[in-house]
């Protein structure tokens, strides 16, 4: 079936080059955000005062559809703070070093302790948790304090990241845009996030090697390090207290993981079961901690957390907003209908594609990775896997097929670009708490981080 495109097509076209272009010119694309909205909406209801209003309810709808991904990261994070500042992080790792006794084991050790960690505390908070008890005893082994953050950075922000299969915020954002459930975008994205994950990490350590033995290997070391544990062991708990809490806080995520299988929870159930946990796991432990003043701290904790998630999460509104107009939010919003038989702006331009250009498997493969990676440059990782989602849709409604497949090599080469392993300012957790120079962090992973996406980008083009 043929639809009329429209001007509102058009705008929503134009305004999706325009923020890819100030992506690859890593300027804010907020303001383009805003202005799409406000030009379709005012060509949409023709009216000054509801195009102004349509932008603050997209902002609402963003902000409402996002709200538990904000809220499960910021009680995450407050959940960490704690364990870092009691010390009950370093007994929990503590009996993993012992099984770091050369330079490979820490490096796949470190790398593999990291990447389960930030499945479930994120790898900002995951740095913070591990690197301050693993890091020593990988530098003892013998791995350069470099080739720790390039294991901790790729394990954590590359592939726990990409794949986010536990707290699953990038998995909503993506699959949100694209029009899919959450579950069947997670389940396309593991042979993906596998194939990234196995390429990257190898193509990384052979490197390292490489360049030990032949003597161009540079440390990259600042002053400065192990900034992100500089408060652990701040509040004073008896050994015994440590103990119990370091084995029953792995134990109770355990449990998580086991009833999101038995009972089958995914996608926002599944957030609402970590959560929980994490604000049960921090209440207790923050009572414990701080005794008389508890309740009080309490508070401070969950303010701190939310604090972190809506510095990260404050960019994505504005772009997530314009992106949602993109397909059944447009009505809701704006009080407007498309023409008849219309499926939604970007449906609708992927049929019209469908109908004037050959598209593949190959085409959108190559395409998605690429509009990943832009994506990613602003280095939030998440800020721009709506416009990926997004462009998926359209290939996939031109395709025929592949949606969830496109989707997730999007939303995994967006967050590996972006995310924490090839931009600078998005490297700084890692290399902080290593006391190496994001730079020369990021200049390490740059080859095996394209390479990884070449292979994921072939990979993907047999599975669409």
């Amino acid at each position: 079936m043929n639809i009329e495109l429209t001007s509102l097509h058009w705008v929503y076209l134009a305004f999706i080059v325009f923020v890819l272009i100030t992506l690859i010119r890593r300027r804010d694309t907020t303001m383009v955000c805003i202005a799409g909205i406000l030009v379709l909406a005012l060509i949409a209801t023709e009216s000054l005062s509801g195009s102004v209003s349509g932008i603050f309810n997209s902002f609402i709808y963003a902000t409402k559809e996002l709200l538990g991904t904000i809220f499960i990261i910021s009680i995450v994070v407050s959940m960490s703070r704690v364990m870092i500042r009691t010390g009950i992080n370093e007994i929990m790792v503590a009996p993993l070093t012992r099984f770091m006794r050369t330079p490979a084991l820490a490096f796949w050790g470190i790398g593999l302790i990291m990447m389960v960690s930030s499945f479930f505390f994120w790898p900002s908070p995951g740095v913070a948790l591990i690197g301050a008890v693993l890091l020593p005893a990988a530098v003892r082994a013998g791995l350069p304090a470099l080739g720790a953050a390039i294991a901790m950075n790729l394990f954590g922000h590359g592939i726990a990241l990409s794949g986010d299969y536990i707290i699953q915020g990038a998995p909503k954002l993506t699959a949100d845009a694209a029009g899919l459930p959450v579950s069947e975008v997670m389940n396309a994205s593991v042979p993906l996030v596998i194939v990234m994950g196995a390429v990257t990490t190898a193509v990384a350590f052979w490197m390292m090697q490489r360049d030990r033995k032949k003597g161009t290997w540079r440390d990259g070391l600042v002053e400065g390090g192990a900034t992100l544990a500089s408060d652990a062991n701040s509040i004073a708990l008896p050994l015994r207290v440590k103990q119990w809490a370091a084995a029953i806080i792995p134990i109770l995520f355990l449990l998580d993981v086991v009833a999101m299988f038995v009972f089958n929870l995914t996608g926002g159930d599944a957030t609402a079961l970590v959560g929980g946990t994490a604000i049960l796991i921090l209440v207790v432990l923050t009572l414990i901690a701080h005794r008389n003043q508890g309740i009080e701290e309490v508070t401070s904790y969950f303010i701190e957390g939310l604090q972190f998630g809506f510095k990260i999460f404050g960019p994505v509104i504005p772009i997530a907003a314009f992106f949602y107009l993109g397909d059944a939010a447009f009505t809701e919003l704006l009080g407007s209908h498309l023409p008849e038989g219309s499926n939604g702006i970007v449906n609708d331009l992927g049929v019209a594609l469908a109908n004037t250009v050959p598209v593949n498997g190959v085409v959108g493969s190559i395409t998605l990775t690429v509009t990943g990676a832009i994506t990613g440059l602003d280095g939030s990782g998440f800020s721009g896997i709506s416009l990926a989602g997004s462009v998926a849709q359209m290939f996939a409604a031109a395709i025929g097929s592949g949606a969830a497949t496109l989707t997730a090599l999007g939303q995994v080469a967006a967050i590996w670009v972006g995310g924490g392993t090839l931009i600078p300012w998005a490297l700084i957790p890692a290399a902080a708490i290593c006391g190496v120079s994001p730079f020369e962090l990021a200049r390490r992973n740059l080859k095996p981080v394209l390479i990884g996406l070449g292979v994921t980008t072939i990979a993907a083009m047999f599975l669409v």
